[in-house]
Formats: C-alpha cells, sequence, structure tokens
C-alpha cells in the first residue's frame, strides 16, 4: 500500500503545451509535445497517445498536468522529460487530465 510519503514524492505540476508534433516512429499514434512549467522546471518534452481525442491545433496552449521529476525515458528515437497524465476511456483511448480551471498556475504543484 502507497503513503502520504509515497505520494509526496511525486512533482505533479501544471504545464502548458507549446509545440506539438507528429511522432511517426511510435509504435501507437502518439504525439511529441513540448510543455512549458515556467520556473524553475522550464520546458520539458513529452510523448503522448492522444491523437484519438485531440489534434495538434486544439493541444497548443492547454494546459495539463505531469510528472516532472521521473528520469528521462527512451521513446524510440524519442527522450521524453516528463510523463503526461491521462486516464483512459471505455476503449482504452487517453483522455489528458487537465486543470479544470484556466486560472490554474503554470508550474503550479498538485497537492
Amino acid at each position: 500500500m502507497a503513503t502520504i510519503d509515497d505520494f509526496l514524492k511525486l512533482d505533479i505540476r501544471v504545464g502548458v503545451i507549446v509545440d506539438v508534433q507528429d511522432f511517426p516512429e511510435a509504435r501507437k499514434p502518439a504525439f511529441k509535445l513540448t510543455i512549458d512549467f515556467g520556473e524553475p522546471v522550464g520546458k520539458k518534452r513529452s510523448s503522448a497517445q492522444i491523437t484519438h481525442y485531440y489534434t495538434k491545433e486544439e493541444l497548443l496552449g492547454k494546459r495539463v498536468l505531469a510528472v516532472v521529476n521521473f528520469p528521462p525515458r527512451q521513446i524510440g528515437p524519442f527522450i521524453s522529460e516528463v510523463l503526461t497524465m491521462g486516464v483512459p476511456d471505455a476503449n482504452g483511448q487517453i483522455i489528458l487530465v487537465t486543470p479544470e480551471k484556466p486560472e490554474a498556475i503554470l508550474g503550479g504543484k498538485l497537492f
């Protein structure tokens, strides 16, 4: 069973997607995202299998939640620096976890 101390080790923050690129080398359809978390985290890159529900255009400017303190992960030719958070629908397609209000502070930490 996880403890509150385990949860507190995760650094989950609000970021805004500032760039979206296709990721044709991925095994499943995915985008390469650049997400700005503000200071002190800065801009980080992430791979996300979210092509079913989102277009590149609608992702630009979208606020998302991501784990920013995992080690980088190699995904094919791409290095993913953060884990962008999502939940599955009934068919396993990913829906992003996003702040409900636009007033969520860039770089704000989930608690």
